[in-house]
């Protein structure tokens, strides 16, 4: 069937239960079955191994001070420099010419990148940073798209000891204002516009905005010229990239931080709407970014082609585009633009250019993908892949299939990883190869982390039980604190097991009858259905189980007999979307597609419970969808309940909506 291993389950026909790598992807890989015995036997011996990987400016005296818990400390005393990590080393060890980055425009333009160049324009960016009175400690907020200097900024940033936020590009003046206020940012680095399916749209405007009125702590607007768009200009205040790091020294001596200076800060939404400021320190958050990379990806420094499609707004772009990537010496794409401009093919013909072996991407996609048709990655050699990876929410087992065989070619292991902002790098997650992997299943935490399943009072559960996620073990990479508000930190994330200094995660989980993990999704994304507890990520499984469904969201609805009910969206294949049996349905009475939604609620039922039988389907075009794949299941709930809607800034497309109605 394929070059890999693979056990059938006999209920399943020719469907394997399981995935084993092939023994050719074992014999080189990078992680084998001793990390795991190395890190149960000495837990606190392996992180030190695994920081020694990287370059010490000044040896650590204790690998952890869990005393004043929930704050750790990791590494202590010892000083490193994040940015030297990640470039500077490199560059003295003889690799400079070595591309670090294949950047690709939306518009069609392109830059490659070697080591040496990108150490020249970091050093650049330091040295005017420094010229412009930025010292350690001080706060950046980076508000750009997907450009190379906002990744030099970031780098720039970690040289200095400066400690940067990155704003998503999509939010609106608002959420930056937010983010700016409460990091009390001396400086804001932008660009003039953005490129958003072939169309330039401003960015720097939505800057002024943000800054215009009650005054703030910004004293530069830094600005990358990228679209060529007309821009307001407040003197003294605004200044050119060009004309200003451009023109700075490229020659800079890095110096070294301690494990625990503040390294950046990235706000997540949280419940009250006021955004949590996620914070992360220096030397736990590099060694755990660059040893899950190395082992997770199986990266091979001067071979593999790396891309992860996210964007740096996101915690995903901070540790697997720029710290962890670029600490372990990897060639990688940077993407500016959307999976579909000029058109559907775009990701494919990236992946064919620059021959990209390693492909980090989200569930929401690969199911576009599916929307789409294999037609499409079928018209494109993808030979050059050797393993594909999964982040951001759980990936259903009909998609994880489907990604193995249209995209690897039905040869290449996946990994399902499980992490957080504030877990700061993967924590859950197959190792290509040493796991036999099971479709839509994280399978188990990473070397060196512990986990635990358990109920409402914190007893750990049996396999086969759900049950919350929570850590019970520190970690290196784990926050440090939310920003101006640790009493928020200690409620958010440690009182609920308070008892057992145990960090809950807010997410649900199960352990399978071997054992194996899986992730039912944010527990707030759990209904109760006349008392029954249901996941929304089990129901969208169940639905685009059906060969018809390319992708659904759900979401619980206010009910007056049963408290809350089902609601699902769903988008069809692009086979059945254009399939005649559809267009009779559509051309029925009530113009719903009667029959077809009739068979998705019997599926469910058959594959979850009665009660789990959606109360309501509706077959949209597409769905509300965040620029980093996520999906707006809080505008949904507003559509199912009939309110007003709620912010829609943050969308790739605000009109998603009228579609909705539409469909």
């Amino acid at each position: 069937m394929t070059s890999a291993t693979t056990d059938l389950d006999s209920t399943a026909g020719s469907v394997p239960a399981t995935y084993s790598p092939d023994a050719a992807f074992i014999a080189s890989a990078n992680a084998d079955g001793a990390l795991y015995e190395r890190a149960a036997s000495d837990q606190l011996g392996f992180w030190a191994d695994q920081a020694r990987r990287l370059q010490w400016d000044q040896p650590w005296t204790q690998v952890l001070d869990w005393s004043d818990a929930p704050v750790a400390k990791w590494f202590i005393d010892g000083k490193l420099n994040v940015a030297y990590n990640c470039v500077d080393r490199h560059v003295i060890d003889g690799h400079g010419e070595q591309v670090a980055i294949h950047w690709e425009g939306e518009p069609g333009d392109s830059r490659d990148i070697t080591y040496s160049e990108l150490l020249a324009e970091v050093s650049r960016a330091a040295n005017y940073l420094t010229e412009l009175g930025m010292r350690a400690g001080d706060r950046v907020a980076i508000y750009m798209p997907m450009v190379p200097e906002a990744i030099v900024s970031m780098l720039a940033c970690a040289r200095l000891g400066l400690t940067h936020s990155v704003v998503f590009a999509g939010f609106s003046p608002t959420a930056l204002r937010q983010r700016v206020d409460d990091a009390e940012a001396r400086l804001v680095i932008t660009t003039d516009g953005q490129w958003r399916r072939g169309a330039a749209a401003p960015l720097k405007a939505a800057v002024d905005e943000a800054l215009d009125g009650a005054p703030s702590s910004v004293e530069h607007v830094l600005v990358v010229r990228r679209t060529n768009i007309d821009v307001l200009w407040t003197e003294g205040r605004d200044l050119w990239w060009h004309d200003t790091v451009t023109d700075a020294s490229p020659d800079h001596q890095a110096q070294g931080f301690d494990a625990e200076h503040p390294l950046f800060i990235l706000y997540t939404s949280g419940t009250t709407g006021k955004p949590k400021g996620i914070l992360h320190t220096t030397g736990g958050y590099l060694t755990q970014a660059s040893y899950t990379h190395h082992n997770v990806f199986d990266h091979k420094a001067g071979h593999d082609v790396y891309w992860c499609t996210a964007d740096i707004g996101w915690v995903t772009g901070h540790s697997y585009i720029v710290y962890g990537p670029l600490s372990n010496r990897a060639t990688q794409v940077v993407y500016e633009g959307t999976p579909n401009s000029p058109d559907e093919h775009r990701h494919f013909e990236i992946i064919e250019k620059y021959g990209v072996t390693i492909y980090y991407t989200a569930p929401t996609l690969v199911r576009t993908f599916m929307k789409w048709g294999r037609q499409i990655p079928d018209a494109h050699n993808l030979s050059s892949l050797r393993l594909l990876g999964s982040v951001g929410e759980p990936i259903n087992p009909e998609a994880w299939r489907w990604y193995r065989d249209v995209i690897g070619g039905n040869r290449t292991p996946i990994v399902d990883t499980w992490w957080q902002t504030e877990t700061g790098a993967i924590m859950i997650s197959p190792l290509p190869g040493v796991t036999a992997t099971k479709p839509g299943a994280a399978m188990a935490p990473l070397p060196g982390i512990s986990a635990k399943i358990v109920d409402d009072e914190g007893t750990e559960l049996d396999s086969g039980r759900s049950g919350l996620l929570v850590l019970d073990q520190p970690w290196p990479s784990m926050l440090r604190g939310i920003w101006n508000d640790m009493d928020r930190f200690r409620e958010t994330y440690w009182d609920r097991f308070a008892a057992a200094g145990w960090y809950f995660a807010g997410d649900g989980a199960k352990l399978d009858t071997d054992g194996d993990l899986w992730i039912l999704g944010r527990v707030d994304d759990v209904m109760n259905v006349s008392g029954h507890r249901i996941s929304t990520a089990e129901v969208e499984s169940a639905l685009v189980g059906h060969a018809g469904v390319a992708e659904a969201a759900v979401v619980g609805a206010s009910d007056d007999t049963t408290g809350q009910a089902i609601v699902a969206f769903v988008i069809l294949t692009a086979d059945t979307a254009a399939s005649g049996r559809l267009q009779v349905a559509r051309n029925s009475a009530d113009n719903t597609g009667a029959a077809l939604i009739a068979e998705l609620k019997a599926e469910v039922s058959r594959e979850i419970s009665p009660i789990a039988r959606p109360r309501e389907i509706h077959i949209v075009p597409e769905l509300p969808k965040t620029r980093s794949g996520k999906i707006m299941r809080r505008l949904l709930r507003d559509v199912a309940e009939g309110r007003e809607l709620g912010d829609t800034s943050t969308l790739v497309d605000p009109k998603v909506f009228e579609t909705i109605a539409r469909g």
